[in-house]
């Protein structure tokens, strides 16, 4: 059962630090046993589309759009029967914390709602017919979250993919090591406005904290952090864009006061923390020994929610980035976010070492 954890901010690293961890052939292995439940439950038809080879190209890819606009490897949810769709939330609840499963399952609850918005506007015909056709064209749907299997479970190495609109998740497995990125969120709206839902941001902890941190920088620190140019209308690494963030710019960790740091490690531990704890603990431990000083904290945009903003962390072995934009006089209320392990994504490291210590 998870179990919620608190800590006072300025404990937390040692804490982090002198705390058992499981070991991950354990992590591995509670996700492994759901995942052997749900490969052996497909049927003939699924099976076709939803196990790949680890070599498929798919697993490298990963895509945030609307599966309207871009197809995804894997069987849908829509089609699993209701038993395979209890086993993909156990391998979620085995594979991410409390709040990371929430976060999942609330984005794709999200689908839900964004068509039933669409259809009250059509209803009331504040759209067109021609609007309307476009939207339902998207797919937005709980349905349309595909799941793939790259290998067996029982093998060696093999991985996971669950993906769909503003979701991508890649599980990674070699030998006991795993890698858990590239990892995407996204939400639309970041903010629900109408119904019972008014007020449910399910991203709402990252977009706040980005902004405490900007706020408490002092004018000097802001010039260095601040890069005066357009809020992007995505991440700079999105899915499509091919580009990489080569380069450091914004204001160092070490440039930053005490609270500033800890606001700093708060934002890295929202998105880390999204895996199930014994697991974080052993990433976020990779964060802070590479330096939370090296850590480039970069911003774009206003400084309020409701402004297009973009930030990045941007660290010797990780990257975040967060993007709310809108776009041209629109409310920003529209969210990309992503982490990524740098030379470990889709298991980009462990399958080198694994390579380099086994024969084949």
């Amino acid at each position: 059962m998870k179990t919620f954890r608190f800590f006072f901010l300025p404990l937390l690293t040692l804490c982090l630090l002198s705390l058992p961890v499981i070991a991950q052939t354990d992590y591995h292995g509670e996700i492994k046993r759901y995942a052997n439940e749900l490969h052996n439950s497909l049927s003939r038809t699924q099976k076709q589309s939803a196990l790949l080879a680890f070599t498929d190209t798919s697993r490298l890819k990963w895509n945030n759009l609307p599966v309207g606009l871009r197809a995804r490897a894997g069987t849908s949810i829509g089609n699993m029967t209701n038993d395979q769709r209890k086993l993909v939330h156990r391998i979620l609840s085995a594979s991410l914390s409390s709040q990371g499963y929430l976060k999942a399952t609330g984005i794709m609850h999200l689908d839900e709602l964004i068509n039933r918005f669409y259809d009250s506007l059509h209803v009331r015909k504040e759209i067109n017919d021609t609007t309307y056709g476009f939207v339902q064209k998207l797919l937005w749907s709980p349905r349309n979250y595909f799941f793939a299997f790259f290998g067996s479970p029982a093998d060696k190495q093999w991985g996971y993919k669950l993906e769909g609109h503003h979701l991508s998740l890649n599980f990674t497995f070699v030998g006991d090591q795993l890698s858990v990125t590239p990892l995407f969120v996204g939400t639309d709206p970041a903010e629900y406005l109408r119904s019972e839902y008014a007020g449910w941001r399910v991203l709402g902890q990252e977009e706040d904290l980005g902004l405490k941190l900007i706020a408490t920088l002092t004018e000097q620190q802001k010039k260095k952090a601040i890069h005066s140019t357009e809020v992007p209308a995505d991440i700079i690494t999105s899915a499509e864009s091919g580009k990489r963030l080569v380069d450091n710019w914004g204001i160092r960790g070490a440039e930053l006061d005490k609270k500033q740091k800890e606001i700093l490690q708060s934002i890295i531990r929202e998105f880390v923390f999204n895996l199930e704890y014994d697991k974080a603990v052993l990433e976020y431990d990779k964060i802070i020994k590479a330096g939370i000083d090296r850590v480039y904290f970069g911003w774009i945009g206003g400084f309020e929610e409701k402004q297009a903003h973009y930030f990045v962390l941007n660290g010797p072995t990780f990257l975040i980035e967060f993007d709310n934009n809108g776009g041209p006089r629109r409310s920003a209320n529209h969210i990309h976010a992503i982490w990524r392990e740098k030379g470990n994504e889709y298991g980009e490291d462990v399958l080198k070492s694994h390579y380099q210590s086994e024969k084949h």
